[in-house]
C-alpha cells in the first residue's frame, strides 16, 4: 500500500496554478490514499477547501486538523463542521473523529490534531506569541493569562483520544502509523536542521501526546511506530525508541507539495521524501 503524505498546504494562500500542480503531483505518485497532517485552511473556508480536495483527488484522504485550521473559528465549531462533511463525502476521513484504521493485515493507521501544550520549553520566559491567540476565538475570548492552562487543556485532551486509540488495538497489531500536526517531541521539533529552543518549544511540541506515544512504544516493544506531523514547515527525522520514529514534514506558504511517499509492506513501514 502507498500512502501520499503531504502537510501545511495552507489552501487559503494558494494561487490555481500552484494548486493544480500539487494535485498533479499527488495523482503522479498512485498512491492509495492520501494523508494530510494539519493547516489544510482556515477556519471559514477548510470544509470547502476538503471538499474540492475530495473531488479532485480520487483516493481516500485521512487528515487531521492543525491550528490555522480553527483561524476565524472556534475549536469546537471547526471540528464539528468537519466531522459533519466527513459523514456527507465517503473519501474524507477525520482520525481525530474516527477508529484505529487497519491499512493491511496488522498495520493500522491512526491520527490527533494535538496542540502546542506549553508543557515544553519555557513559556512564562518566551517573547513567542502566536496568531492562535487573537485569531482562534477560543483563546480570543478568554484572559491572556488563561491561555496557557487552555493550551494544557487541548493537549491533555488530544493525548487522552490518543490513549484511547491505542488502547482499542487488537492483540495482532504489529505496526502502527500516528499522524498529527504538532511534533510530539522536541526532538522532532525541526527549524533549519536544528530543533527547537526554549522560546518556540511550549508553542510547537505536544508533550502530552509524546508522553503517550512514548508509554505505548515503550510497553510494546514487537509493534513498529511511525509517527508524520507537521506545523514547522521544516523537516527532519527522529528515533525516539528503537521501534518508534518521528518524521516532521516541510512546507511553503503558497508552493504546497508532496512531502513523502509511505509503504506499508507487510511488517515494514518506509518514508520516502519526494523533494529531499
Amino acid at each position: 500500500m502507498r500512502l501520499v503524505w503531504t502537510t501545511d498546504p495552507h489552501l487559503n494562500h494558494v494561487p490555481v496554478s500552484a494548486w493544480e500542480r500539487w494535485i498533479g503531483e499527488i495523482l503522479d505518485q498512485r498512491g492509495d490514499a492520501l494523508l494530510v497532517t494539519g493547516d489544510i485552511s482556515e477556519g471559514d473556508d477548510v470544509v470547502f477547501e476538503l471538499c474540492r480536495l475530495a473531488e479532485a483527488v480520487d483516493q481516500s484522504i485521512y487528515f487531521v486538523l492543525g491550528n490555522h485550521d480553527f483561524y476565524q473559528s472556534s475549536i469546537a465549531t471547526t471540528r464539528r463542521r468537519v466531522m459533519e462533511i466527513c459523514r456527507e463525502h465517503s473519501r474524507l476521513t477525520y482520525l481525530t473523529d474516527a477508529q484505529p484504521m487497519e491499512l493491511l493485515p496488522g498495520c493500522f493507521l491512526i491520527g490527533e490534531d494535538g496542540w502546542g501544550d506549553a508543557t515544553q520549553g519555557d513559556y512564562h520566559g518566551s517573547p513567542v506569541r502566536l496568531n492562535d491567540f487573537r485569531l482562534i476565538d477560543d483563546f480570543r475570548r478568554i484572559p491572556q493569562d488563561s491561555w496557557r492552562e487552555r493550551l494544557t487543556r487541548e493537549g491533555m485532551a488530544s493525548a487522552e483520544r490518543l490513549r484511547q486509540k491505542l488502547d482499542s488495538l487488537p492483540p495482532h497489531a504489529t505496526n502502527v502509523v500516528c499522524i498529527t500536526h504538532v511534533p510530539p517531541y522536541r526532538d522532532a521539533c525541526w527549524y533549519e536542521g536544528h530543533t527547537t529552543d526554549d522560546w518556540w518549544a511550549p508553542f510547537f511540541v505536544c508533550g502530552a501526546v509524546g508522553s503517550v506515544l512514548s508509554e505505548f512504544s515503550e510497553s510494546h516493544p514487537s509493534i513498529q511506530m511511525t509517527t508524520l506531523c507537521g506545523h514547522t514547515h521544516h523537516p527532519g527525522v527522529a528515533r525516539i525508541e528503537s521501534n518508534h520514529v518521528v518524521h516532521t514534514g516541510a512546507a511553503e506558504y503558497g508552493v504546497p507539495r508532496v512531502e513523502a511517499v509511505v509503504s506499508v509492506n507487510g511488517d515494514q513501514v518506509t518514508v520516502k521524501p519526494v523533494h529531499h
